[in-house]
């Protein structure tokens, strides 16, 4: 079988990435952007720090700035009418993966009308045409979404998120820079961070994982491990190593999966709009413990880049509970909730949100196979 690797044509890095943008827009023969954003991205002047610069540029845009931080079909519909209102011929996307996801979504109906029912783009939809050409600007240190053949879409009306994976969504450029980032407070900073963690942990052991891609992810598990609790605390130069793991591990998961930890996340922030980062955070450290027998040796190659003393000689049973130890250190050192019930998660909803987890997309990735009643016996054990 042959691994297929699906990444960004072009990336920029590093402070003052953004200065790129007006040059990419112009030497691609773009004439008009629509810029889809969210609310308070402008308010707080995030997304301004772009749009200034295509202001100064004399470039011609619109803005399309509904996005919700779980987005929804609707988001969607109105902003295909919103592209195609404005005549935009390429889209800036500015955000975390809310705003970018629903930017994949909205360049590829653009472009391919015949899935103008968002629900058909879930799992692998057949599109023929690349969606409308993306240009990502990432605020948050976390979802990847700039480098992503993915997208997540909620659908209110029926209590689910659906996952979308399609090579014709991936950005054609990202601009992955930390100023862009230091305005996350500490809890988003902490959730997106664990959320880039728990890509490059599940994306490391899922069952597509292969040479190429182990190499990316233990190398973002290694910059998110040393660079994480920083970022959290506001430190610039934490905040730059996050952007440069959460996007290396973008480059792996994107091209072989993810696992239960994302199975279980989804249908917990469709049932009960918790933010995606903060659901898989809390869910990370126990669904590594449920998988570690499942694993071989990578538990050890976990803890190496860890840095964990002694990682070497211990027997593997013990390397595997010091990797899961680390990781639950983390998530509390950096204030994820301990429990799901913080999160407003009800018992009696378990059931039905097992059955959402046993049916989504990533969960047959994992490297251990669970049943419903397995799942619901770890959403219960975080009650």
């Amino acid at each position: 079988m042959a691994n297929r690797m699906v990444l960004n044509e072009t990336s920029y890095f590093g402070k003052g990435a953004i200065t790129e943008i007006t040059g990419e827009f112009k030497k691609r023969g773009f004439k008009k952007a629509i810029v889809i954003t969210d609310k308070d991205l402008i308010k707080f002047d995030v997304a301004t720090k772009v749009t200034a610069l295509l202001d100064e540029a004399g470039i011609e845009y619109s803005t399309y700035d509904g996005i919700v931080p779980n987005p929804t079909i609707k988001n969607v519909t109105d902003g295909v009418a919103a592209v195609k209102e404005a005549g935009a011929d390429c889209i800036i996307a500015i955000g975390g993966g809310s705003p970018i996801d629903t930017a994949k979504a909205i360049g590829i109906i653009v472009t391919n009308p015949e899935f103008a029912d968002v629900r058909s783009l879930e799992g692998v939809a057949d599109t023929k045409n690349p969606c409308l050409p993306i240009l990502a600007v990432p605020t948050t240190s976390g979802t990847a979404a700039e480098v992503t053949i993915n997208y997540v879409i909620t659908d209110e009306e029926n209590h689910r998120k659906f996952v979308c994976v399609d090579p014709h969504d991936i950005p054609i450029v990202a601009f992955v820079d930390s100023d862009m980032m230091m305005g996350m407070p500490k809890a988003l900073a902490a959730a997106t961070g664990m959320d880039a963690m728990t890509h490059a942990i599940e994306g490391f052991i899922t069952k597509g994982a292969w040479e190429m891609t182990d190499m990316l992810h233990i190398k973002a598990i290694e910059i998110i491990g040393r660079s994480l609790r920083a970022s959290v605390n506001g430190d610039q130069a934490g905040r730059e190593d996050m952007a440069l793991g959460q996007y290396i591990a973008g480059m792996g998961f994107s091209n072989v999966g993810l696992g239960l930890v994302h199975g279980m996340a989804h249908p917990l922030s469709a049932w009960y709009n918790i933010p995606h980062g903060v659901a898989c955070a809390s869910l990370l450290p126990t669904v590594m413990k449920f998988n570690k027998d499942f694993t071989g040796e990578k538990y050890r190659e976990i803890a190496f880049a860890l840095g964990l003393e002694g990682a070497e000689t211990m027997s593997i049973e013990a390397v595997r509970d010091a990797a899961c130890e680390a990781i639950d250190q983390l998530s509390k050192d950096v204030g994820i909730p301990a429990t799901i019930s913080e999160l407003g998660v009800k018992a009696e909803d378990l059931p039905q949100i097992a059955e959402d987890a046993f049916k989504d997309v990533c969960s047959p990735g994992n490297p251990r196979d669970a049943s419903v009643e397995e799942i619901i016996a770890l959403y219960q054990s975080l009650m």
